[in-house]
Parts: C-alpha cells; structure tokens; sequence
C-alpha cells in the first residue's frame, strides 16, 4: 500500500471533493482520482462515494480515514525528526489578511523561505475569511476577534484598537468624549461592524452610521485621513499618522478591548511541523514578549 495514497485520500475526505485536494496538495484533479480509485482497489471497497456536491465518505471510507490519517501523520513526525536540524521541506499554503499581510505579516513568511530553501511558500492575502479546508490552505492568519468555529486555533499576540478622526474632521464637527456621542458623528465602516469601548470596567457596544463603507482597514485609515468620519482600527494601521499629527486618537478614557492575531489550522490530531514553524516566528515577532507586545 503506497502511503502516498493514503495522504491524498485523507486530503480528498477533508475537503470534501477532488477539487480542493489537488488544490491543497498541488497535483492534478485526474491524479487525485487515479489514486484514490487505486487504493480503492486495493483494499476492495468504496471510500468515497461521488455525489452532486462533490464526494462523501461511505462507512468504510470514514472508519478507514481516521487510520490512514494517523498513518500519514506518524510518518510525517517520522520524517520530520531524521531531517537535518530545523530543515522544512514540501509545501505550505498560508491565508493572511490583505490589511496587515504584506506590511506586517509577508517579511515573516520571506524569513522562513529564506532559513528554509527546500520550502514552498504559496501565501493568499484576502480580508475574507477563507475556507482552509475547501480551499486548500495548511493555515490562516488572523486579526481582531476570533468568531467560534471547529478551526484549532493559536494566539499569537495582542492587537490594541484605536479610535481616530483627522484635525479637519475634529475641527468641523468636533469629537466624542463618550460611547453614546458615537452616534452623533459620522464614521467610516467596515460593513455593519459594532464598535466596544470600556466604561468603568464594562464593555459597551455602540453601532455607528456612516457613508463610507469598505472591506478592508487600510481604505478606512484613507477616509478618516481625507476627513470623512472617525475610524475604529488597529493602531498598528495608523501609527505613523498619530505620530505625524495627520490622524488624532480620541476617547481615551474608553479604551478598546485588546483584540489578538490568530493562527488557525484545520482540526487534524497533529499540525504539520511546517506550520510550527511559522506560528513559533509569529510569536517571536507579535507575541506578548516582542517588542511592542503587552508583556
């Protein structure tokens, strides 16, 4: 039995249908099929049974997933550990949002190619929330508030909020001292995003009203910068206009609860050593400890 098929049927179970494995896995679609039907042969009974939607796994697919996938993930550790020290090697697919990645988080992922020359970086920068496992990604990166989902997730470390408006923006229609006067003034929006503040060790939610609406954070920062409205964003994203007076924060006294960046992996029993890798260099870049951390 070549464990090879057992990799890639374990790929094909995950997502869900032939398409997403070979995307994962960076083959053809008539691959994924070839092996899937040759181990399928081999042991003499479907694993998956192909539907409208894609595929599903029959009874003796899902009994014999969870072997193949521990198989494979054994091997894997196996492999891992006579590899000479710290080598990364094959291919690692990353999600990462497209108002932080290339700024902050793609000097993190050039850093491992660089310590790791045998390592295939393929890294997607996108505001929406991907699906790993349809669409083929070993991890995510993520910032702000993490929803509940069956993704395992990491914390990397904090990510402080900021309330800011222009000196244009201030000196035409002055500013909010508290969360209720929030209402009263003019925003620019990510969709139909609630705002928290703290109040007297409370968190108080306010939903504000704006023209301007967009998907991603560094869009906002342009508004408020052009005078727009107040913008609610990580200070990380405007940092340089506090410091050069071009943006001013506002409402200190009602801080933002910290968010956090994430790294989130589908729920398999054992994370791949490459991804590991790269959340241990995210620590030691964002984490409490680095050099702008809470620590």
């Amino acid at each position: 039995m070549d464990i090879e098929d057992l990799r890639i049927f374990v790929e094909a179970a995950d997502a869900g249908g032939v398409s997403s494995a070979a995307l994962r896995l960076g083959i053809s679609k008539s691959m994924v099929s070839r092996r899937i039907t040759q181990l399928e042969s081999e042991l003499g009974v479907q694993l998956l049974a192909r539907t409208t939607r894609g595929i599903a796994l029959t009874e003796a697919g899902a009994t014999f997933r969870d072997y193949a996938a521990r198989i494979s993930a054994e091997l894997d550790v196996a492999r891992e550990t006579i590899l000479p020290a710290g080598e990364l090697r094959g291919r690692i697919r990353v999600a990462a949002p497209l108002t932080f990645g290339p700024t902050h988080f793609a000097p993190v992922l050039s850093q491992m190619a660089r310590l790791h020359p045998r390592l295939q970086i393929d890294s997607s920068y996108t505001d929406r929330f991907v699906d790993l496992v349809g669409e083929g990604f070993d991890c995510a990166i993520r910032v702000g508030y993490l929803p509940d989902s069956t993704l395992v997730a990491r914390r990397i470390g904090p990510i402080l909020g900021a309330l800011v408006a222009s000196p244009a923006y201030i000196e035409a229609h002055g500013a909010p001292s508290t969360p209720d006067e929030i209402v009263n003034h003019e925003a620019v929006l990510r969709n139909n995003e609630a705002w928290q503040f703290t109040v007297e060790d409370k968190i108080v939610t306010v939903r504000p009203r704006g023209r301007f609406v967009a998907d991603n954070g560094v869009s906002l920062v342009a508004a408020a910068l052009d005078g727009v409205g107040l913008a609610y964003v990580p200070e990380l994203l405007v940092a340089d206009h506090i410091s050069s007076g071009a943006l001013v924060p506002i409402m200190r006294s009602h801080p933002i609860p910290p968010a956090a960046i994430f790294v989130v992996r589908p729920p398999t029993q054992y994370p791949s050593r490459k991804v590991r890798v790269l959340t241990d260099m995210l620590i030691e870049c964002f984490g409490p400890s680095s050099p702008g951390g809470d620590a």
